[in-house]
């Protein structure tokens, strides 16, 4: 793929899933651009769930 190809795809996926405007694609650097893609992906999610304590204690404290 070209690079004005490669552009253009990720120009029309930032306008389409972020709102962008073309000139706020052409700012953004490479690393914001894949920074914001993994956050709404959930790449920067944690991975470690709520252990069976933690979750004993929410469970009495919040019991509805």
């Amino acid at each position: 793929m070209r690079f004005a190809q490669g552009a253009g795809r990720l120009a029309g996926i930032a306008g389409w899933l972020l709102g962008w405007r073309p000139d706020e694609f052409w700012r953004a650097t490479p690393a914001e651009l894949r920074a914001v893609l993994a956050a709404m992906r959930g790449d920067d999610a944690p991975v470690d769930g709520v252990d069976a304590g933690a979750l004993a204690r929410l469970m009495q404290a919040m019991p509805d």
